[in-house]
């Protein structure tokens, strides 16, 4: 299955983090992390439309992104890999 996203949405996989703290303690994956979360962009949309001109996106596939936990994202899997659907002001840096 192929996914495009439309407009500024861009598809994303986020990178598991630690499972286990700096003492010893496992962390479960239900756990509700605070901050800014990382993920790779597999797929982006062409870009948004600003008075009829298409302004195309900052970031790319392949890009490591840093992102806000958005209250809007579309969670969905695929072949047993999770993907979220966001929007790029949702993006807070690209990690080189």
């Amino acid at each position: 299955m192929t996914i495009k996203p439309l407009s500024d949405h861009v598809l994303i996989e986020p990178v598991l983090g630690k499972e286990k703290t700096d003492s010893g303690f496992f962390v479960p994956q239900s756990a509700d992390k605070e901050g800014p979360e990382e993920a790779k962009v597999v797929a982006v949309g062409p870009g948004k439309i600003v008075k009829g001109e298409n302004i195309p996106l900052a970031v790319k596939v392949g890009d490591k992104v840093l992102f806000s936990k958005p209250y809007g994202a579309t969670k969905m899997k695929v072949e047993s890999k999770e993907f979220l659907i966001i929007k790029e002001d949702d993006i807070l840096a690209i990690l080189e």
